[in-house]
């Protein structure tokens, strides 16, 4: 499987526009998603910033008529924002916890966040999470954590993540005290966008909503 990801920023006062735009384009895309086999195919928003996540086959790739098509359906939405990504082109991977990928996705928690990086610390934010990918090494994480990865672009940090329910528990101390460390130390290196840390800062931020979802067949 291949993932990919795509990052924009709403126009100011586009975001009624574009979420209309994109309810009208919503079948024909669909249908090139199903044509093409694209699969897990989700756009999330908050603020003014749009990212977008999707899956493919390894073999999968889109040809130039492929590509002139989307192009024509993203003409008729794209007057609504600008790209922070390079389209056609995934943004930095910054980590990656693949797991166990769970194939259903009805016991599944989406979980996606957003942070800005601070001037000059995208590779100290890649190094410490570098530092994470080498700690586990080889061991393949059974969850609740799955197919979680981080991109970069533009400044800004986008996280995706998908967590089985049936596997989450409360925190204990030992395991929130090293949230909390981690998290202090990363505040270091970024701001946050999206709500994830209001019970470590107390500060309120705005939360990222799935606006559209498509499983694929």
């Amino acid at each position: 499987m291949e993932r990919h990801s795509f990052a924009m920023e709403i126009k100011e006062g586009k975001k009624n526009e574009y979420r209309q735009k994109l309810g009208e384009i919503w079948p024909e895309l669909t249908a090139f998603l199903d044509q093409e086999k694209v699969h897990n195919f989700s756009i999330w928003n908050c603020e003014s910033l749009i990212f977008g996540y999707y899956e493919t086959d390894e073999t999968s790739e889109f040809s130039e008529e492929k590509k002139a098509k989307i192009q024509v359906l993203t003409s008729r939405i794209d007057n609504t924002f600008t790209w922070i990504s390079t389209p056609g082109e995934n943004m930095r991977l910054m980590y990656h916890n693949f797991g166990i990928v769970r194939k259903s996705k009805e016991l599944i928690r989406h979980r996606m966040f957003m942070t800005k990086l601070k001037p000059g610390c995208e590779e100290e934010y890649k190094a410490r999470h570098d530092g994470l990918v080498a700690a586990r090494g080889d061991k393949i994480d059974p969850g609740p954590d799955s197919n979680f990865s981080i991109w970069s672009a533009g400044g800004y940090i986008f996280g995706y993540n998908e967590i089985d329910t049936t596997m989450e528990k409360e925190e204990t101390p030992e395991a929130h005290e090293a949230t909390v460390a981690w998290e202090t130390r990363q505040l270091g290196i970024m701001d946050w966008i999206t709500n994830d840390c209001d019970w470590l800062t107390g500060q309120v931020h705005s939360v990222s909503v799935r606006l559209a979802w498509h499983m694929g067949q």
